[in-house]
């Protein structure tokens, strides 16, 4: 198959764009990038000493797979080094290159559709209120073990916001052409199906590979 389409899909933490994205890239057989596992990695290494620049531009494809990527310490970390254009500019020809390989690509992140790939041939912007966002994140770590409170995710998350949404290179905002999915009231189930209607419409209704 050589169908370059690039679908990308920003917004915050927790609001679902994840498990989107990795639907959506089933449903077409397109190959996924979650884009925030690059900054997740980068910020393992700098917790363990590594300067910033250096980790992003010694990170590998192993370094993705590690266990501790989803950990609250790594998830700030992360959040921290993405507001370094340094860091930013090391990752951004892997991400490039990704999102033009043949076959397809879907691309999640917090700045696909408004730097890394402003050629995007579908757009999506994936947000949910505050509250609920910190309700699944919360639900996220209690099944995974973590005994954060849910007074203590929700601070997070609004930092976390915050941050992204306020640094001084690339922050977290929608594309102008991209098409903003509120996932509040949805179940995952009802947000993947929205998500590709709206492709659908962007790839002239061919539907699935």
């Amino acid at each position: 198959m050589s169908e370059r389409f690039t679908i990308a899909i920003d917004g915050p933490a927790a609001a679902g764009k994840g498990s989107i994205s990795r639907a959506v890239a089933a449903h077409y057989g397109f190959a996924h990038l979650d884009t925030g596992l690059l900054y997740r990695a980068v910020g393992a290494k700098v917790l363990l000493g590594m300067a910033p620049e250096e980790a992003a531009l010694t990170l590998r494809a192993e370094d993705l797979e590690a266990s501790e990527l989803r950990s609250p310490e790594v998830a700030q970390a992360a959040s921290r080094v993405a507001v370094l254009p340094a860091v930013r500019a090391a990752l951004l020809d892997f991400q490039r290159s990704f999102a033009r390989r043949a076959g397809g690509a879907v691309l999640d992140g917090r700045d696909i559709g408004t730097v890394i790939c402003p050629e995007a041939e579908a757009k999506l912007f994936v947000t949910a209120s505050a509250e609920v966002r910190a309700k699944r994140r919360h639900a996220e770590l209690a099944a995974a073990g973590e005994t954060s409170s849910l007074a203590q995710v929700h601070a997070d998350v609004l930092e976390r916001d915050a941050r992204d949404s306020g640094r001084a290179d690339a922050p977290l905002k929608p594309a102008a052409d991209a098409v903003t999915l509120d996932t509040s009231a949805m179940t995952l189930e009802a947000a993947i199906a929205a998500a590709i209607e709206i492709i659908d419409a962007r790839r002239g209704g061919s539907g699935g590979a």
